[in-house]
């Protein structure tokens, strides 16, 4: 009787027997919990450099997700820079439109720019250096270069610029949230508190003021609790008149009235400081010797000196034409 036997597997080239079971099961060790590698060490059983093959395109394809990541990232960014270098006119808050209002919206336009480029580009920096570095160490930790090192190096000069820069960090953030929030930008005059006086520089680490004195002041971004802009948007002028406590109120008011009629109508200061007709209220102060006018006046940022000197030489002519003296 012939007994059926079971053929023998093929032997290898080194004399023993082919298992590919063991194979692929060794080179699915060596790949881990890689499914790329896994793929191709199944699709591929007998080829020993399917791992290295499974690694470089592992590689490139977390470095094209980082690349993809930061350029929607900066996207992004760019979107809300641009929505934020656009605000609301002044000649539609105020319903007008002239050569002022028109000169303040293209100031203020170019500030929101500037403000809102600055924060982008510092924005896109931190992000590219987050989602690079991130795909730097997945690479790394893929090319079984330990990580660990380097991570312990990272987190112990952190640790240092903690407990050493604590200043230092606390000032770049002030000046990052002072851009964002636009309150104030070169040109300005601001009161910080410590100092009052003309922005000249700004950067994120400080502030440089020139004060009416000629002092330069640098003040850290991180000391400055509340600032006094005096010179954003639009500036205001206003003067008080005192007159004689048996003057009569609505003659007075009337010249005030016109002069302020007057002012709005010069071409020389409508057109190029003025932002809105001048308003005079009623009696402000009353006492039992005289009572004080008050006329107030919108103007260019920083030009509401200029306006006031003019607001005084006319009231006073205008006071001396009509026989209305002023109170002592």
């Amino acid at each position: 009787m012939l007994v059926p036997t079971t053929p023998s597997p093929s032997p290898s080239p080194s004399g023993d027997p082919l298992d590919l079971g063991e194979t692929v099961t060794g080179m699915a060790q060596t790949c881990g919990n890689d499914w790329i590698c896994s793929g191709f060490t199944a699709f591929l059983p007998n080829a020993a450099w399917a791992p290295l093959i499974a690694t470089v395109i592992t590689v490139v394809v977390i470095l094209v997700i980082a690349y993809a990541v930061r350029n929607i990232v900066h996207r992004v960014i760019t979107r809300v820079v641009n929505r934020a270098a656009h605000g609301t006119p002044i000649a539609a808050r105020w319903r007008k439109g002239n050569a002022v209002t028109d000169g303040i919206d293209a100031l203020l336009h170019e500030r929101r720019k500037q403000r809102a480029e600055t924060m982008g580009s510092v924005l896109k920096h931190v992000a590219s250096i987050v989602v690079l570095g991130t795909a730097i160490l997945t690479v790394l930790d893929r090319l079984t270069i330990p990580i660990a090192p380097l991570l312990t190096s990272v987190g112990i000069v952190g640790v240092a610029l903690g407990f050493g820069a604590q200043e230092l960090v606390k000032d770049f953030i002030a000046g990052m949230f002072m851009l964002l929030e636009d309150q104030y930008g070169v040109g300005d005059v601001v009161d910080v508190g410590t100092a009052v006086g003309t922005v000249e520089a700004v950067t994120l680490r400080i502030t440089r003021l020139r004060d009416a004195d000629g002092r330069v002041w640098y003040v850290r971004n991180g000391t400055i609790t509340r600032v006094g802009n005096e010179s954003q948007g639009w500036s205001r002028a206003y003067l008080d008149v005192p007159v004689a406590y048996t003057a009569d109120i609505a003659a007075v008011r009337d010249l005030l009235n016109k002069v302020a009629d007057e002012l709005w109508e010069d071409p020389d200061f409508r057109e190029s400081v003025i932002v809105d007709r001048p308003d005079v209220f009623g009696v402000e102060q009353l006492s039992d010797s005289s009572m004080v006018f008050r006329i107030t006046a919108k103007t260019l940022p920083a030009r509401q000196a200029d306006v006031a000197r003019e607001l005084r030489l006319r009231v006073k002519l205008a006071l001396d034409s009509a026989g209305i003296p002023l109170a002592a």
